[in-house]
């Protein structure tokens, strides 16, 4: 293996299992405060990558990082019960976008290491500079790569809750679609043309 793409493998490594961990933990937790307490009995509200990873979604984002400008994955869905809601519709939707907010949390807690470490003298060709920046690359990526409103993406979960009761019947139709479309616009690059100005300006925001 080629000893540059070996390095970032390792490098990404650990950014890569903490922002997928930490994006499903925050969709646990989030279910939990607003009354549904399925994800914690199936022990999913814990920051053990195990108990989230997918191995097809985590090899794909393993593999985005390592040859692709945009980077997508996924991990294990947090099982939801909505019935366990009061406002269902209001649950639902911070429940979905907890996941992609918890990383754009993450970014800028990362990129605010990365600025304030680089005030310090930190190389940016060092491998904790490194770190960083994958870092904050992989979780701005996974951000707005969810925020995509197709089913199964948060963002689609997140669109149902803003628009009327009326919308769900075309939402539905659109849904028996939703992976098709979605691979489309990830395999002809129409995902990354779209998102990839909104993931450059944030790293520029988070990371100076």
């Amino acid at each position: 293996m080629d000893p540059a793409i070996l390095q970032k493998l390792i490098i990404g490594a650990p950014a890569i299992l903490f922002a997928l961990t930490v994006h499903e933990f925050f969709h646990a937790w989030t279910a939990f405060k607003f009354g549904d307490p399925t994800a914690y009995k199936m022990g999913r509200l814990t920051l053990n990558p195990l108990a989230h990873l997918d191995l097809m979604g985590t090899a794909v984002l393993f593999f985005t990082l390592l040859f692709s400008p945009f980077m997508f994955g996924w991990a294990k869905p947090v099982p939801v019960n909505p019935m366990n809601f009061r406002n269902i519709r209001v649950a639902d939707f911070w429940v979905s976008a907890a996941g992609p907010l918890s990383n754009l949390a993450l970014g800028f807690i990362f990129g605010l290491i990365f600025r304030t470490a680089s005030a310090y003298g930190l190389e940016s060709n060092s491998v904790f500079a490194m770190f960083l920046y994958y870092s904050v690359l992989i979780n701005v990526c996974l951000a707005f790569f969810n925020f995509i409103p197709l089913f199964p993406l948060d963002g689609s979960h997140m669109l149902r809750s803003i628009l009327p009761p009326s919308s769900n019947e075309i939402l539905n139709r659109i849904q028996q679609f939703s992976p098709f479309i979605l691979m489309f616009l990830i395999f002809t690059r129409v995902a990354w043309i779209v998102l990839g100005p909104l993931i450059s300006f944030f790293m520029y925001l988070f990371m100076g």
